[in-house]
């Protein structure tokens, strides 16, 4: 992941956006791609989809996402390993498995 932000980072001095690139703005972008990305499914099964538009619009998400944990230096890879782990204790297997409960009506 780090090769990718680097050239991220790279990338957005290259054409001096970082000015544009504060966390809210990147939260917003993010939002928007992810919308663009729910786009290629809209009306279609997910077997319909077209695979290069997902590719596509999952590297923006990817990217914005990346952006904004680096503009707050959180290492992405260790947000998402504790995530999991805190999920782990939220969604037991004994009790969530096969479930698509929220953890309170476990």
């Amino acid at each position: 992941m780090e090769e990718a932000i680097k050239k991220l980072r790279a990338f957005r001095d290259a054409r001096d956006w970082k000015k544009f690139h504060n966390p809210k703005d990147l939260a917003l972008a993010l939002s928007i791609e992810a919308s663009e990305l729910a786009e290629v499914f809209l009306w279609k099964s997910a077997e319909e989809a077209d695979i290069a538009r997902v590719r596509e619009e999952l590297a923006d998400v990817l990217a914005y996402a990346l952006l904004l944990a680096d503009h707050y230096e959180l290492d992405a890879q260790q947000i998402i390993l504790d995530k999991i782990e805190l999920n782990e204790r939220k969604y037991p297997v004994d009790k969530a498995r096969g479930s698509a409960r929220k953890y309170t009506e476990l």
